[in-house]
């Protein structure tokens, strides 16, 4: 089932402002059914969470609808959905929360793909446990599956990898490193902030024992989620207030939770099975064929992207290479400076950002030029909108 471009964008209000808006893996716009449902939360009777007033009520409802839509959208019981503040917040609890168990002479392996929130706090707490950190390798735009084959033993605790590079697009075969992780007894933490936005996620499937997203990506508040099995949160022991739960997944979550953003997430995953839901039966079927229907729209932009870019000769380098990715492409201009293209491109209301976005380690291993131009895709983009992109480009570069 195709996207009806028209009316999938008529539910964002930022839209009507002309921009052209290409930054999506750094925050999608925000359709208007999620702030409505974040001021519907925060008008009507609301105070801390029970049973006894339509105002507990209210709040104790926020949540557990939170956790199912999550359920649904990552495939996971709603008992092993966390909420955090952001993904990088989440990650640095985690890994604190983890490290508890590591003692001097284990191992853990990152890769250089990465953003940074998947790999600053990784060796911020191996090296305050005294842990060593092995790093996996880019064979061009992937990740050298080989190295995890060579570094992984015994002593391996943990293996953190992206489910999609944030600048490449790259989407490394999550399922293969699992089964490489799992079979050394490591358990695998997933950063799928990227990757979220463009596949339906199955974290079984994908062999992820932690998995993180962020909704803000995905239409959504700015806000984070971690996806685990309940039995596995139920093994870690956070460090947390004396009289506050020691209940699986609220433990994990400090503090009065926030009921007007959790209902804002939830209703970005009701947007997103919306998109094209075709017959589906329930919430997951229905995001299925809405993924599906998002995927189809995007792979045709972005070839829509690549032949343009092509077109423009050797003025253009294209970095993003991977034969799995999402539509996101980064590119360098020979000679000319990234920003300057930048805000260029914001004189024609062309949203397409420069930088280098917290990705030190690919930007590093790669030697890629930093400022770099991202042209990241999201569904409510349009054909006419590549052609403006393109067409600003190409004024530019002269």
């Amino acid at each position: 089932m195709a996207i009806d471009s028209a009316a999938l964008r008529s539910h964002f209000p930022s839209l009507d402002s002309g921009i052209a808006f290409f930054d999506g893996p750094g925050g999608t716009q925000t359709p208007r059914p999620v702030a409505e449902a974040i001021a519907a939360t925060m008008l009507q009777p609301l105070s801390i969470r029970g049973t006894s007033t339509v105002s507990e009520r209210n709040a104790e409802r926020a949540v557990a609808e939170f956790r199912a839509a999550y359920a649904d959208l990552l495939n996971v019981p709603a008992t092993g959905i966390v909420h955090g503040r952001s993904a990088t917040q989440l990650t640095y609890d985690f890994s604190r929360h983890l490290a508890k168990t590591w003692q001097a002479g284990d191992e853990i392996v990152l890769s250089r793909l990465e953003h940074d929130s998947n790999v600053r706090p990784w060796v911020q707490a191996a090296e305050r446990a005294g842990v060593s950190v092995h790093w996996i390798e880019l064979d061009g735009a992937e990740l050298d599956l080989g190295s995890y084959r060579r570094v992984l033993s015994p002593r391996t605790r943990l293996v953190a990898v992206t489910a999609a590079s944030n600048v490449l697009g790259t989407i490394p075969p999550v399922r293969e490193i699992a089964d490489l992780a799992h079979a050394a007894g490591a358990l695998l933490y997933v950063d799928g902030v990227h990757y979220a936005a463009h596949q339906l996620v199955d974290v079984p499937a994908l062999g992820a024992d932690f998995f993180v997203c962020s909704p803000y990506k995905f239409f959504g508040p700015h806000c984070g989620v971690l996806a685990a099995a309940p039995a596995l949160l139920e093994g870690l022991e956070p460090d947390k207030l004396l009289p506050s739960t020691n209940v699986v997944p609220e433990r994990f979550e400090f503090g009065t939770l926030p009921y007007e953003m959790l209902a804002g997430a939830t209703a970005a995953v009701d947007f997103l099975a919306a998109i094209a839901p075709g017959d589906g039966t329930d919430r997951r079927d229905r995001l299925t064929r809405s993924f599906e229907a998002v995927h189809e729209h995007e792979l045709s932009l972005l070839a829509q992207l690549e032949t343009g870019l092509r077109a423009l000769g050797d003025r253009v380098t294209v970095h993003s290479r991977a034969a799995d990715r999402t539509p996101t492409t980064l590119i360098s201009l020979d000679g000319r400076d990234a920003g300057e293209a930048q805000r260029h491109l914001a004189t024609r209301d062309v949203l397409a950002p420069a930088g280098s976005f917290y990705a030190l380690e690919p930007f590093t291993a790669l030697k890629l030029p930093e400022p770099a131009l991202r042209v990241g895709l999201a569904p409510y983009n349009t054909p006419e909108e590549i052609d403006r992109f393109l067409t600003g480009l190409a004024e530019f570069l002269g």
